[in-house]
């Protein structure tokens, strides 16, 4: 009976591992921690038709600006703004994306290391932390600022160049 005990134990722990490692390789770890009490929120992506695809172009193509802060998405299109979909992206933006150099940082070396292609809400996570880079960076700051996140987002780019080039 004890055998049968030790084996259970082992198999729970090596269970309990195994899911921790693989929250810990992710790219954006934070997606997979439950937030704001929804189930469904876990590893949130806004894309899952070519419709949303074509939304999150026109958000893009509207202005739509990430911060740091309380509200981390704002789009000046009041019609799109009001999209239920929008609450996805908002969700992401505010909880999921890096925001500190530091964090963007550590995702540009992670992906440096990759050697199999993104997967699509790590793409779109991606394109997002991108386009939060290039804001920061035109908001300005001191030079030395300024320069460190033009090149965090330009090691960005070439991490999603690099995924779209030929495998």
């Amino acid at each position: 009976m004890t055998q049968w005990w030790a084996l259970l134990v082992i198999a729970h722990l090596s269970v309990h591992l195994t899911a921790s490692q693989h929250h810990s390789k992710a790219l954006y770890p934070s997606a997979y921690r439950i937030r704001r009490g929804a189930y469904s929120l876990i590893n949130p992506t806004f894309q899952s038709s070519e419709e949303d695809v074509n939304l999150l172009f026109e958000i893009l193509l509207a202005g739509m600006q990430i911060h740091d802060g309380e509200r981390a998405l704002l789009i000046a299109d009041e019609e799109l703004a009001s999209l239920r979909s929008v609450d996805k992206l908002e969700v992401i933006c505010q909880d999921v994306l890096p925001k500190s150099l530091s964090d963007i940082r550590r995702l540009t070396a992670e992906l440096g290391r990759r050697r199999r292609p993104l997967s699509w809400q790590d793409f779109e996570r991606t394109v997002l932390t991108l386009v939060y880079a290039a804001q920061t960076v035109a908001r300005g700051g001191g030079p030395h600022r300024r320069e460190a996140w033009a090149d965090a987002a330009t090691q960005l780019f070439r991490a999603l160049q690099e995924d779209l080039g030929p495998s």
